[in-house]
């Protein structure tokens, strides 16, 4: 068991921002490895940098949590503070779980509503 470090809780949110990198360059193949980066730990704003053209497949300001300890309307303001232009999305995930994701309901549901039948 590692220990309970600022510089072991720094080394596992990067590894958790890099793993939703990684998971959104998978997704959005379209896209090249520069139109994602991963934050500075430690610099303000959202946890992923996405170049206009990722924006558009993808219009979320990632926040990023990788954290024991869940303080959800802590989290959720800073992500609607860092958001912009973009729509809030906080992702969260601790030991051994699977990462969840947090957004408005109406985002959820512009998101998954219009499909044709």
């Amino acid at each position: 068991m590692t220990a309970n470090t600022p510089r072991s809780r720094k080394s596992k949110g990067a590894k958790f921002q890099k793993e939703i990198r990684q998971r959104l360059l998978e997704t959005f193949t379209q896209l090249e490895e520069d139109d994602i980066k991963t934050a500075i730990m430690g610099e303000s704003g959202m946890d992923l940098h996405l170049s206009p053209a990722a924006q558009k497949l993808f219009p979320y300001a990632v926040e990023a949590k990788a954290q024991e300890k869940v303080s959800l309307r802590v989290w959720w303001e800073q992500a609607k503070t860092n958001a912009g232009k973009l729509k809030p999305l906080l992702i969260t995930k601790q030991s051994r779980k699977e990462p969840l994701v947090i957004m408005t309901l109406d985002d959820f549901l512009e998101l998954v509503g219009n499909k044709e039948v």
